[in-house]
């Protein structure tokens, strides 16, 4: 197998369209083209970690966080960045990452964290704006299902928790083939009224080709009238960090232990608890503190992020309890994550998880 095989797997659940702009996530080191040995997934690609890779055989380094995250003009081993890639050059491992555009995702980094707690009814805490697009399209009647049915197929039609969504209305549309034409109604120099409905469907923008494609495979006239509308809608499925609700109230001392015995950390930072039931809980992967106002807008008594800074703890304003649990603890799962993803399309193969931490900060306790 391709290594190009295994990036298309991971790119048609976390599109690479959806990292934001400061990042590099993808394709880091190394050529799509090369034969897969087998995979070695970590959180943080370090020179350990490519010896790891070496040791077990895998060409294919997966990892949630780029080695490569600015600029970089000398590659001459004087930083550990510069050695690790280096090494991985040497031995032809590719390096490829995968960071917010899984950070993005409904079902990604936060979702998994949302799993282990055991959140319902959730919701992503700030969804994007302006990555929705409406196909609208005109079809005869008797093809509306069939044409319907292929871009559901391609992945339009979802809004939110519903899928296959769409809207139609019927009328008459009007056309005279021309000289050359193999006219799916009608003849050629007379103008032709057809029975015909108008079909309305949403989609992310990043599938256009796809569900462009299936509409002109489906669709039984030579020329198709379509139009494709920008909408600057929120996407519900896609954004930072995620809010849901605990099955049952839990006391905030507890709480906090649960969160503890969870991730596996030895102590939480946090603000001074308020005495109140926790029901809602907010989280986000990583560097959250951009999200607390979010947090605090949506009514979370609770928000669990990482990375927060001293006068950052203030703005909690003694309405929720904000938790630090440390970056490399907060997306530890995410090394599951992406080894669930690729053993469901590649079942048989060498797909390994790193066996050290890469965490590079440390607890005297």
């Amino acid at each position: 197998m391709r290594i190009s095989e295994i990036i298309s797997c991971l790119e048609s659940f976390a599109p690479p369209v959806l990292q934001e702009s400061y990042d590099n996530a993808g394709l880091i080191a190394g050529q799509s083209n090369w034969e897969c040995s087998g995979i070695l997934i970590a959180l943080d690609i370090t020179e350990t970690v490519v010896r790891e890779a070496i040791e077990k055989k895998c060409n294919l380094i997966i990892s949630h966080h780029p080695v490569i995250f600015g600029g970089i003009k000398k590659i001459t081993g004087q930083t550990g960045v510069e050695k690790t890639l280096i090494e991985a050059i040497k031995k032809e491992i590719a390096l490829y990452a995968l960071h917010t555009n899984l950070d993005n995702m409904f079902h990604g980094v936060n979702g998994r964290i949302a799993d282990k707690l055991e959140l319902r009814d959730r919701r992503v805490l700030d969804p994007k704006s302006s990555l929705l697009e409406k196909l609208v399209v005109f079809v005869p009647l008797s093809y509306t299902e069939i044409l319907r049915n292929a871009i559901f197929e391609a992945g339009a039609g979802h809004i939110g928790n519903y899928s296959e969504c769409s809207f139609s209305t019927e009328g008459a549309g009007t056309f005279k083939p021309g000289d050359g034409t193999q006219p799916f109604a009608g003849e050629q120099g007379k103008r032709h009224i057809e029975k015909e409905n108008r079909l309305e469907v949403v989609y992310p923008g990043y599938l256009r080709k796809g569900i462009l494609d299936a509409m002109g495979g489906a669709h039984p006239y030579e020329e198709v009238a379509y139009d494709v509308f920008a909408l600057t809608n929120p996407h519900g499925g896609i954004g930072s960090g995620m809010i849901g609700e605990l099955g049952q109230p839990m006391e905030e001392g507890l709480f906090l232990s649960r969160i503890k015995e969870l991730f596996g950390v030895p102590v939480v930072r946090h603000t001074r608890l308020n005495q109140r039931p926790v029901r809602k809980v907010a989280v986000c992967g990583g560097a959250g503190s951009f999200l607390i106002p979010k947090a605090l807008g949506a009514g979370a008594d609770f928000y669990i992020t990482a990375d927060i800074k001293y006068h950052e703890f203030f703005a909690a304003e003694d309405k929720m309890v904000l938790a630090d649990i440390g970056h490399f603890e907060s997306e530890q799962f995410t090394i599951d994550l992406i080894g669930d993803i690729l053993r469901e399309k590649f079942p048989t193969f060498a797909i390994l998880k790193t066996t050290g931490s890469t965490n590079p900060v440390h607890y005297f306790l």
